[in-house]
């Protein structure tokens, strides 16, 4: 739609450039027209004080300039000269009738062309009013789903908080002899960075973090260091089914493309991806269908 309204932009300049050139000439062929014809009158006044008795009976019955010119050529009393001026004549009126035509058309189509813009403009200007509402919408709809997420994840942080300020229950598991978790204190520090921005290969507060950068920090904010990537990450420690999954446990999804620390309450915190911050998600939905493993240090 904005590709055709350009193209009839463009015809329309051409039309008028046209047009231009068009009038100047129309202009020189009158100006030309002008002078044959004072030619010809001079040159008839001539003949008529010559006494010319066919040249008074044409002046006489003639009742157009074009009759004038047939009458003189048909009574077979011109010179050479004479009809080089009969011919400049009839070929600047030619061409002043020819140039008044295509004016006439040119004009014909500059205001069919205009019309034409005209309407594409309004449909443009229409979709386009369309178009901004709609993300207008849009923008609401996501403002309101940011809105009922950040009110969300206040009430899973408040949970958290509360599960945590509780009495913790430590347990063996039973089937693979791990040990209870040591580093359930890395829940409280990981808390503190809510809300920090994901950023590939941010590795801190300042920069921000990606998920298994944080990680990697949290767990070296109470001595503890572990490999920077999810996959090496998974390498450390015991494994632990998810059924005896302790606070502080490391959570592996998407055939190891991300990693969390669980907090408790089949919840876990973690930087996500691009565009979102620090959070607490449950493992349910995507996250359960891609569970792959935990690890506990």
């Amino acid at each position: 739609m904005v590709e055709s309204y350009n193209t009839a932009q463009v015809e329309l300049d051409g039309i008028v450039a046209a047009q231009k050139v068009n009038e100047k000439r129309l202009k020189i062929a009158r100006s030309n027209l002008g002078a044959a014809q004072g030619s010809l009158e001079s040159r008839l006044v001539e003949l008529y004080q010559n006494g010319s008795p066919d040249l008074v009976e044409i002046l006489l019955g003639s009742s157009s300039l074009d009759e004038i010119l047939a009458g003189i050529e048909t009574a077979n009393r011109v010179s050479d000269q004479d009809t080089q001026i009969l011919d400049e004549v009839r070929r600047f009126r030619t061409e002043i009738k020819q140039r008044e035509k295509e004016l006439e058309k040119a004009r014909s189509r500059q205001e069919q062309v205009v019309a034409e813009r005209a309407a594409r403009r309004n449909e443009i200007e229409a979709r386009m009013g369309e178009r901004e509402a709609l993300l207008s919408s849009i923008r609401d709809q996501i403002a309101q789903l940011e809105a009922e997420e950040r009110a969300r994840q206040r009430r899973i942080e408040a949970a958290a908080r509360a599960r945590l300020a509780g009495p913790s229950v430590e347990t063996t598991d039973s089937r693979t002899g791990a040990p209870p978790s040591q580093y359930g204190g890395v829940v409280g520090i990981a808390m503190q960075y809510l809300g920090i921005p994901y950023r590939y290969g941010g590795e801190s507060p300042s920069t921000g973090f990606d998920c298994s950068g944080f990680t990697m920090y949290v767990f070296s904010r109470v001595g503890v260091s572990i490999p920077r990537t999810v996959s090496t990450q998974y390498g450390v420690g015991v494994p632990v089914s998810r059924s005896e999954l302790q606070a502080g446990d490391l959570v592996f999804f998407n055939g190891l493309g991300h990693v969390g620390i669980y907090i408790g309450g089949n919840q876990f915190i973690h930087s996500p991806h691009t565009g979102d911050v620090v959070k607490i998600s449950s493992i349910t939905g995507w996250y359960e269908d891609t569970w792959y493993g935990a690890r506990r240090l």
